[in-house]
């Protein structure tokens, strides 16, 4: 019986190693293949940090206007050229008249669900540039008419 016990002491003590023995295995495995996929880990050097310039915005201003946008030329007209136009028509920001919060809205909306990034300081001085020249219009009845010549109609 002793050396029944024995063997099974054995058995379990080389069972055991061998478990560790894969486990090693397998995490070797698992960090060569790692870093065979990110080598860039096993590199000091910070990776270079792209520097995206962004380009003035040109075109013509007639009447106030700017041309190739139709949007209204005013302080805040380059930002929202650059981070409005990239994605959608600049008609689809002179077709709407919100109030300040309503762009603020439309904002967070575009960058939670249409993966619009950060304005970061620009946000203000987009914020700012929609308010004034795209706020909301009063409609009311329209203004009397004046200096009409009037004519009777003829039968």
């Amino acid at each position: 019986m002793s050396s029944e016990n024995e063997f099974k002491k054995q058995v379990r003590g080389l069972y055991q190693k061998l478990i560790a023995a894969f486990g090693l295995i397998a995490f070797a495995v698992f960090i060569f293949i790692y870093v065979a996929l990110n080598p860039s880990i096993l590199q000091n050097e910070p990776e270079e940090t792209a520097i995206i310039t962004i380009p003035e915005v040109e075109g013509k201003i007639e009447n106030g206007i700017h041309v190739a946008t139709g949007f209204v030329d005013a302080e805040g007209l380059t930002e929202v050229i650059q981070n409005c136009t990239n994605c959608h028509s600049a008609k689809l920001v002179t077709q709407n008249r919100m109030t300040k919060e309503g762009w603020v809205a439309t904002i967070r909306w575009m960058q939670e669900t249409q993966n619009l990034w950060d304005l970061g300081n620009q946000e203000e001085a987009i914020v700012n540039y929609l308010a004034i020249n795209y706020a909301p219009q009063k409609k009311g009845r329209r203004e009397v008419l004046t200096d009409i010549e009037w004519y009777s109609l003829e039968k």
